[in-house]
């Protein structure tokens, strides 16, 4: 049976990608191997991260340091520009529909966005959202978005989602935050959230009793 909607939630929080923005990471697998990487799928996956991804994740370093550190895995030939083409290939779009969606719960829910990603995942989705709806597409969706690179703290841990329910004083028992990974979740209820695990198997929409 598919997870619903409590009857009495006032605010969602969402995720970014794997839920509203479509991502495939073994896109960019497949696009770090074909650049002469060897092993990278055990370095990056949705699962599992080597310690470089989670320190840019938090803004802890800066995008030419990732870069830099990026290299060190590939032949010599490689540049910044293939680096950041193929750390972006998982990026794939934020559908019309579930633009539609947002818009419509917008209606009944107060709607946040709170996201791990980094500067160069963020600044190519902002472009990308720019470029096929229009320049305050987000500012639209979303009361307030929430980026791990500009907060120094990132999903799971708790300190990120306490921050997000104090700075709008939100009740977490009426507060419902959808992820697509499991640990993510835990670490929402962990501070009384309720919570929504999808699954690219369910339609989003589906959650919410919307055909």
């Amino acid at each position: 049976m598919n997870q619903k909607v409590p009857k009495n939630v006032e605010t969602i929080i969402f995720d970014l990608g794997g839920v509203l923005f479509d991502i495939d990471y073994s896109l960019t697998q497949k696009a770090f191997i074909d650049l002469g990487a060897t092993g990278f799928h055990k370095q990056y996956s949705q699962q599992v991260q080597n310690g470089i991804f989670d320190q840019f994740e938090k803004g802890n370093i800066t995008p030419n340091h990732f870069r830099k550190e990026v290299l060190k895995w590939l032949p010599a030939t490689i540049t910044e520009e293939q680096v950041d083409n193929a750390w972006n290939a998982l990026l794939i779009g934020f559908p019309p529909e579930k633009v539609e969606l947002v818009k419509h719960l917008k209606n009944r829910y107060k709607i946040f966005l709170l996201s791990n990603t980094n500067d160069i995942h963020l600044s190519a989705v902002l472009d990308m959202m720019e470029a096929q709806y229009n320049n305050g597409i987000m500012n639209e969706l979303f009361e307030k978005t929430y980026y791990s690179c500009q907060m120094g703290m990132r999903k799971p841990d708790e300190e990120i989602f306490t921050h997000v329910v104090k700075e709008h004083n939100l009740n977490p028992s009426s507060t419902l935050f959808v992820d697509d990974l499991a640990k993510n979740i835990e670490g929402a209820a962990k501070v009384g959230l309720q919570t929504l695990h999808c699954t690219p198997a369910v339609s989003l929409a589906t959650y919410f009793s919307i055909s």
